[in-house]
């Protein structure tokens, strides 16, 4: 079973604790303070564990020849790609606000560190663990760096292979044994075909020490239950007000009715997995009760004789009998008074019964 840490104050994850729902809001809050507590609002709301942003220091992230960058897009708030991403980045004192109003309302606040100083200003806001985005997850000095920190981490895996994320595994876990992977496709919005579910289940034998996880981009919820339903124990979904709204990250993200369906959904499918016994349950007993069948007698069997199959049958009797299980257990076995064809086998009939004990 993959291994427990405490990813929040007094939140675990790993083993059979509950799938920790990641809300990410990213930037699809548009570069508006109002808009993103809205949104961590609705992330409350609707059941989920955390929210998350994505900061970023961008003259540490990009180059200056990407920042000056035309960018023509329909989704562009900006002449350039840097002016667009300014519009979209909260400063230092709005992300301690936004923190503050996550306190306030009851819900774990984060973001993912988008460049080495990044981390450090989120270290600074004392976030309770650092998200590393799947663009970092190679960049191998950072995730040193970021796992100095001591945080619990966890880590996207879009774009990277296996041999990659065992590097990544190799780097971090010597340093900071607190820590999870997430399988990640890096497409928005993300076709089923390319979701590769599978991989979580490579990911769970590859690293049996680790929780793993599942961060979506996928359109609707179904696939991100099926996650779960594998042993993801930390789910990350892009959410939104507006699929509508400008902004490449919306039509992949899930509004505030669907992230609710998805809650309830992973909260209905951790109760269904239930036990790995397999017995006859107390919600059963009626069903079992009504239409559950016996051993009853093909044919009159007379006192004294000595059981054949041929004598025995299984009908729906009554009163109850021996259970189908036992036809074969009977054969061989002694009558001690005359049987009526069509009359139930009881253990009152069988001569020197001893009752089996199910294992």
């Amino acid at each position: 079973m993959a291994r427990e840490f405490e990813l929040c104050p007094g939140r675990r994850v790993g083993g059979d604790q509950p799938c920790f729902i990641i809300a990410e809001i990213g930037q699809n809050h548009q570069g508006d303070l109002d808009i993103a507590k809205r949104m961590i609002r609705m992330a409350k709301d609707c059941g989920a564990d955390c929210a998350k942003f994505q900061k970023s220091e961008l003259e540490y992230k990009f180059n200056k020849k990407a920042l000056e960058r035309p960018y023509t897009s329909k989704h562009s708030w900006g002449k350039t790609y840097g002016e667009h991403k300014r519009h979209l980045e909260f400063s230092h004192d709005q992300y301690r606000e936004l923190k503050k109003y996550a306190e306030e309302i009851g819900i774990f606040f984060t973001a993912s560190g988008m460049d080495e100083m990044a981390v450090e200003f989120l270290h600074e806001l004392d976030v309770p663990f650092f998200k590393v985005g799947s663009g970092d997850t190679n960049n191998f000095p950072y995730l040193e760096k970021t796992a100095k920190k001591g945080r619990p981490m966890v880590i996207s895996s879009g774009m990277q292979s296996m041999n990659t994320m065992h590097q990544v595994y190799q780097i971090v876990k010597p340093i900071n044994p607190n820590f999870c992977f997430l399988q990640c496709t890096s497409a928005y919005p993300l076709q089923p075909e390319d979701v590769n579910l599978r991989v979580i289940s490579a990911y769970q034998s590859a690293f049996p020490d680790i929780p793993i996880g599942y961060s979506g981009h996928e359109t609707g919820i179904a696939i991100s239950v099926a996650a779960v339903a594998m042993g993801a124990k930390v789910l990350e979904r892009h959410v939104t007000l507006d699929k509508t709204w400008k902004g490449s990250d919306h039509q992949a993200s899930l509004e505030p009715n669907e992230l609710a369906e998805l809650v309830k959904a992973i909260r209905t499918v951790e109760k269904a997995m239930g036990s790995p016994v397999k017995q006859l349950l107390p919600c059963e007993m009626a069903c079992n009760e009504k239409l559950g069948k016996s051993v009853v007698a093909k044919v009159a069997i007379p006192e004294g004789a000595v059981l054949t199959l041929d004598m025995l049958t299984v009908k729906v009797g009554e009163p109850k009998g021996f259970p189908p299980e036992s036809i074969f257990d009977l054969v061989g076995q002694k009558v001690k008074k005359n049987i009526e064809e069509d009359e139930t086998i009881t253990e009152q009939v069988v001569e020197n019964h001893v009752k089996k004990v199910k294992c």
